[in-house]
This record gives C-alpha cells, structure tokens and sequence, in this order.
C-alpha cells in the first residue's frame, strides 16, 4: 500500500513518514500534486562476504603477461 503525501506535510512530518517507511509503507512524495519522490525502507539484509564465491568464475587469462605487442602499445 503507498500514501501520497505534498512536500509541505512531508517537511511537517518527517519523523513520522521515515517510521511509516521503516514499517514497510510506500510513501510518495508529492509536488504541486505531481509524484516526485518515493520512500522505501532499505534492504534489512546486507550482504556478506564469501571468501571463494567466485571461485572458476575468473578466467585464468587475466593473470597471464601481456602479448609483446599490448605492451608495445602501453608504453607508447
């Protein structure tokens, strides 16, 4: 569900709106009667780190010397 709010109320009412949001309501922003901004909570998950997540993913090539004449070309 979203609420449509104006600027002016949203200025007003800020901590309230940010309380709605972080409960999971969709609040539009609205000026001069227009949609222009919308607030959503945020991604209650971060993402972790997995040592070896990408692991065969990377081709060996990257790790291998330039060709003679790529590095001819870099010096230039």
């Amino acid at each position: 569900m979203s609420t449509t709010v104006n600027v002016h109320e949203a200025k007003t009412h800020l901590s309230r709106l940010l309380k709605r949001a972080h409960d999971g309501e969709e609040i539009i922003l609205a000026k001069s009667g227009q949609p222009y901004a919308r607030l959503v909570p945020l991604e209650s998950t971060p993402l972790r780190r997995q040592p070896g997540r990408i692991k065969g993913q990377v081709e060996d090539a990257f790790f291998e010397p330039l060709p003679e004449h790529e590095l001819t070309a870099w010096e230039q």
